[in-house]
């Protein structure tokens, strides 16, 4: 029996793929948990207009994700921190944290994309690699300096 995958499905095809599978398969596992539907001419038509969506959506993310990438690219991201006495941080610089930072300039970036080694735990100039959908990479320069203290 011929069918049109509506989802991938491990070992067998990708979403928008037609496979021939055993009719018993098709009928007790595939049809059931809605990851496939018959071939019929309805459904061609359809799977023809839904993968040209798909497509164009998968275009217009890449560019977002393209201009976002020109935008952060070289950005410079000033943290300011408690410093102790022997200028070493009270506690460290974080994915959270540069997270807090990107969001508050208006990058809509998830904490896995940030790729850091070790917490930040020394003031100064440091590179930061974001690992963007689509396979690109942005770097931003990370200065952490010494909090102001306000005096009253």
């Amino acid at each position: 029996m011929k069918v049109i995958l509506i989802k991938n499905v491990e070992k067998l095809g990708k979403k928008f793929d037609v496979k021939e599978v055993a009719d018993g398969f098709a009928r007790n596992f595939l049809f059931p948990k809605g990851l496939a539907k018959p071939v019929t001419e309805a459904a061609l038509k359809e799977l023809k207009t839904e993968k040209e969506k798909a497509e164009l959506a998968a275009e217009l993310d890449l560019k977002k994700t393209e201009e976002m990438v020109a935008a952060l690219d070289g950005q410079e991201i000033e943290i300011q921190a408690k410093i102790g006495d022997d200028g070493n941080l009270f506690g460290s610089i974080t994915t959270l944290k540069l997270l807090k930072a990107l969001e508050a300039r208006g990058f809509d970036i998830k904490k896995k994309q940030i790729k850091l080694e070790e917490p930040i735990k020394e003031t100064g100039e440091h590179e930061v690699t974001l690992e963007l959908d689509h396979g690109l990479e942005a770097r931003i320069k990370v200065v952490v300096t010494e909090e102001i203290k306000e005096e009253i």
